[in-house]
């Protein structure tokens, strides 16, 4: 990883209303986990149904968009990532970089917040925040690396990665049962079925596939988006 590219990288992505949009979106989650704790009091199960639903479902991806696609994005799409690209730094390791920036910016605004929400609910009780948590750190690595990947193929990242959100994660991978072994959602649930104690969290991936599949998606884009930096770059000096 290289230090220079990180740090510029968090200052672009954080530097502007993207890091108030991101601040919302987290005290929204932590807002609606504290109208359910005073309105239902303490219910593992409806502790575990939202932050299934909202955490998982909803938010990670949501925010691994934003920050996946906004490491790179814009650098793409103004033409300033030429000016990156012309360092002596390989691409592999400007790709790592601004994955790492995307990978912190997403715990810190999704997963560490899905935890807090898990304890204002439930407190330490059956597992519920350590196991979500653990989930939303895991998605949050995968749904980074996915988007980070997505910016650099298409410069219409945004609108394909929120139609992978929505209709495969949110209503194919939700509602067709063989689509969920193919889920970022479903293969962090397996995480957090595992922690959680009882039965209040059920995934259709047993754990050791979902690490396997998490692992594949991970490095591969990672991998790739590199070897596709090497592409862009032909592109820009030409």
């Amino acid at each position: 990883m290289n230090t220079t590219v990180a740090q510029l990288t968090a200052r672009a992505l954080l530097g502007g209303r993207r890091a108030l949009l991101l601040l919302v979106m987290s005290a929204v989650l932590l807002a609606l986990a504290v109208l359910l704790r005073l309105s239902v009091g303490v219910d593992h199960q409806v502790t575990a149904d939202f932050l299934g639903a909202v955490a998982l479902g909803a938010l990670i991806p949501l925010f691994g968009l934003i920050v996946g696609t906004g490491v790179i994005g814009p650098e793409i799409d103004d033409g300033s990532v030429v000016y990156v690209l012309s360092k002596p730094i390989s691409r592999p390791t400007i790709i790592l970089s601004k994955l790492v920036v995307a990978v912190a910016a997403t715990v810190l605004f999704a997963a560490v917040p899905t935890f807090v929400a898990g304890l204002i609910m439930s407190g330490t009780e059956a597992g519920l925040a350590v196991g979500f948590g653990a989930a939303a750190l895991v998605a949050s690595v995968a749904y980074s690396a996915v988007f980070v990947l997505l910016a650099v193929v298409t410069r219409h990242a945004v609108v394909y990665g929120l139609a992978y959100a929505l209709i495969w994660e949110g209503l194919v991978g939700g509602y067709v049962p063989g689509a969920r072994t193919l889920s970022i959602q479903q293969w962090s649930l397996s995480l957090a079925e595992t922690i959680v104690e009882r039965d209040l969290v059920s995934s259709d991936v047993r754990l050791a596939v979902a690490g396997v599949l998490l692992a594949v998606v991970i490095v591969g884009a990672t991998w790739y988006a590199g070897q596709r930096l090497r592409v862009l770059s032909l592109a820009g000096e030409e």
